[in-house]
């Protein structure tokens, strides 16, 4: 359940294709507010809650701390991927996105990329699951900073940070 890896990819196989970025999500979940939960926060906000004395027999919301909407997001992640924005189109990525293995080989041979098997990078019915979200969907992550715990991630510089590691291990290129 890599959202991050999704949209790199499908921001790849969109560019390899000559197509601009489209949202895929439905009607309405461009301009929802969102919130997102960076790994690495979370694993420290776990590491914190096992060992805060405070924190026995609770449970907490953990989010990155900042909310969005795709139709500010969007733009940005297409201009990573050096990418046009296109009028959002809903669609299924899990069926758009079937038949387009054999071209993540050929993309991955041509560009040298690292082997991953189509299945290892694509979570392309978590994407559409998140991108159906039409309505606003965030947590109120305030008991946890009431219990101590003040970390934040800012999402666009998850979304970054993640997608020049997928360039670093060479999951996605790094040609733009």
């Amino acid at each position: 359940m890599n959202l991050a890896l999704a949209i790199a990819v499908y921001a790849s196989i969109s560019k390899e294709l000559g197509l601009p970025l489209r949202f895929p999500g439905k009607p309405g979940a461009y301009d929802r507010l969102l919130e997102m939960t960076d790994a690495g926060l979370l694993a420290r906000a776990t590491v914190w809650a096992a060992t805060e004395p405070r924190c026995a027999n609770q449970a907490f919301n953990i989010t990155n701390g900042d909310l969005f909407r795709w139709n500010e997001m969007w733009p940005f992640i297409a201009d990573y991927f050096g990418l046009e924005v296109a009028p959002s189109l809903p669609l299924s990525l899990d069926t758009v996105m079937a038949d387009k293995a054999p071209l993540w080989r050929a993309m991955g041979e041509r560009q040298g990329l690292a082997s991953h098997d189509w299945s290892e990078v694509s979570s392309w019915r978590f994407a559409d699951f998140v991108f159906s979200w039409d309505y606003d969907m965030f947590g109120d992550g305030s008991k946890a900073r009431r219990f101590g715990f003040h970390e934040h991630v800012e999402t666009k510089a998850m979304f970054t940070r993640l997608f020049d590691d997928f360039r670093r291990r060479r999951i996605i290129s790094g040609m733009l």
